[in-house]
Formats: structure tokens, sequence, C-alpha cells
């Protein structure tokens, strides 16, 4: 499986939604329950500002490449854990000449390994 290996700026966004099913009653009471065995995926926001434009080329041709269906390995800001990610959607933009900014969100997901 591909590792991705460029550092993102401090200051990511880490999310959680963990996947529920609720049955309302009618006096008011609900129940919940979490639907399958890893029902709490997780999502980063990334981004990697003012970067050389060879840089954010080699970012964006690694997701390019994974083309939103390949998961890969990413080790996450702290470094204390390597989780499984697909990225589905990411945007670049040019801060100047030289510099350009890529944003990426990576989602964590559960496959089977081999």
């Amino acid at each position: 499986m591909p590792s991705f290996t460029f550092t993102a700026d401090f200051g990511a966004a880490k999310s959680s939604r963990p996947t529920v099913t609720t049955i309302k009653f009618g006096d008011g009471y609900e129940q919940r329950t979490a639907y399958g065995l890893n029902s709490n995926p997780r999502k980063w926001n990334l981004r990697f500002s003012n970067r050389s434009v060879s840089d954010i080329d080699d970012i964006e041709e690694f997701l390019n490449a994974r083309g939103a269906t390949e998961s890969f390995d990413w080790t996450g800001m702290r470094g204390d854990e390597s989780v499984v990610v697909v990225c589905r959607e990411w945007s670049r933009t040019t801060d100047h000449a030289n510099s350009d900014t890529l944003t990426a969100t990576f989602e964590e997901v559960f496959e089977p390994t081999a």
C-alpha cells in the first residue's frame, strides 16, 4: 500500500461523526446503537501552504494517482499513529509566482487486510 509522506501544516482539523442508528419512540424516548464494527471514522482537513510549485506538484501527483479510489497509509500530524485513508477531494491555489497551496480532506477507511 502506498504511503503519503508529505507533512501538512500545523492547525489541521480532525473531526468525527459516528454512524448511529436511532429509534424514536412515541413517548419522547430514543434508543441509539452504533452502526457496524467501525462506526467512528475520522476525517482530517489538511493544508500544505506556501510550498514550492514542485512540492505541490508532487502532492497533487500522488493524489491524482490514487484517483479517490485507492487508499493509502498516512501518519497523523503527531506522528503517533498510522491510518488508512482515502482522499476524495483536494484543491490547489496559486499564492505567488513560485508558491502554491493545496488543501485536502483525508477520510479514514476500513478495509480487510490480505
